[in-house]
């Protein structure tokens, strides 16, 4: 699942970025065949790295070692929130390419949680802008839920008085 600044650009709030985000659910054996094929196709990946964010459920990087592009790939977590998200993700045409990428509401609460772990303003302004464009079509009882079950009521307070629908 596509998440992240780029799925934040899918959805309009379009900012520069030298990586992607994505969110995988694999077994063991998928995680080895994953690492195969990029190292096949150029792509720089530690399967060691792979396997421990697999049993830590964690993130591990891919690296085009010819642009320096990455991709921070994430393992998806074992808990309510994330299970519900990925299960939610869409099926988009997303520059020509056919991805599986996170719905707005989720990737609002997602960047809430990642701005609280690192206080990133960068995340916060990506959220008020994605509440701007998303505006009266953001399921926000869906958001308020997980908000408060994440325990993450300041920061939604905060970037909801700066992005007024």
């Amino acid at each position: 699942m596509l998440t992240g600044s780029v799925a934040a650009a899918y959805h309009g709030a379009t900012r520069a970025t030298m990586d992607v985000d994505l969110v995988i659910d694999p077994t063991a054996l998928d995680l080895e065949r994953f690492v195969r094929r990029t190292h096949a196709l150029g792509y720089d990946a530690s399967i060691e790295a792979a396997r421990e964010a697999l049993a830590m459920r964690a993130l591990f990087n891919v690296i085009d070692p010819d642009t320096g592009w990455k991709a921070d790939v994430i393992v998806r977590k074992a808990r309510p929130f994330s299970e519900t998200e990925f299960a939610r993700r869409e099926s988009v045409d997303f520059l020509g390419v056919p991805v599986a990428i996170a719905r707005a509401e989720d990737l609002i609460i997602a960047k809430l949680e990642w701005a609280a772990l690192g206080a990133s303003a960068r995340q916060l302004e990506d959220v008020r802008l994605l509440l701007r464009i998303g505006g009266a079509e953001l399921d926000r009882a869906y958001m308020d839920r997980w908000v408060r079950e994440l325990r993450l009521t300041a920061l939604w307070e905060e970037v909801q008085r700066d992005a007024p629908t």
